[in-house]
């Protein structure tokens, strides 16, 4: 798996955490349909508090979408070439690189163990399957140490995300998102995106601190 933390808000990156931030807040005010639609956009959701089931499996097609939304670029989203492909990979994250900085959301794929989340529904002991997310920054460490700063949609990939939407659709009949408001859909989606606090994100963005000098694993299709 891909070591993961949290964004910090004076996280040096490119682009800047401020002008991610921005584009996310925008994108998801223009978000249009109705309130499940809306989150369905945005978000890989359960199906209730209990976590035992999740309402899709559409990780590829919801990447696309909102890379592209989340893609300021004149060129949209960036889709590299296969990353588990061991031939020419430090290109391949030159061309992230490049991608990123230009304002371009970048579609990553890999094996459902290696990009998700630890705590992810979707992992298996044998790790088949995949999963995607999308990425939008690239940054370094103080010690030099290179990231890049990607969205995860599925709520369950950590105890942290899954905590951030227990607390925020406390109250709602069994938590079902088809049970939300409008008003209560824009809001989860933000504060899963952002966070609560002035600056910095919420659970499903996080640092991806990628060996761009090894291909992913293999997908195992199921």
């Amino acid at each position: 798996m891909i070591k993961q933390a949290y964004v910090q808000a004076d996280d040096p990156t490119t682009p800047t955490v401020k002008d991610i931030r921005d584009r996310i807040s925008k994108a998801v005010d223009a978000t249009t349909g109705t309130a499940l639609e809306r989150l369905q956009c945005w978000l890989q959701m359960p199906a209730d508090s209990t976590f035992a089931k999740m309402l899709d499996s559409d990780c590829q097609v919801r990447a696309k979408r909102v890379g592209g939304l989340l893609s300021a670029g004149k060129d949209g989203l960036y889709e590299p070439s296969d990353l588990s492909v061991t031939i020419g990979v430090p290109a391949k994250w030159t061309a992230v690189d490049k991608a990123v900085k230009a304002d371009r959301a970048v579609y990553v794929n890999g094996s459902t163990g290696h990009v998700g989340g630890a705590q992810s529904k979707f992992n298996n002991e044998r790790n088949a399957g995949f999963h995607v997310i999308v990425f939008l920054a690239v940054g370094q460490e103080t010690d030099g140490s290179g990231y890049y700063l990607g969205f995860d949609p599925d709520i369950s990939a950590t105890t942290e995300s899954r905590t951030a939407w227990e607390a925020l659709v406390a109250g709602v009949t069994e938590t079902k998102p088809q049970d939300f408001t409008a008003a209560k859909s824009l809001e989860v989606v933000k504060t899963m995106m952002l966070g609560s606090a002035e600056g910095g994100f919420g659970r499903l963005v996080r640092k991806y601190y990628v060996d761009t000098t090894k291909a992913f694993p293999k997908i195992i299709r199921a």
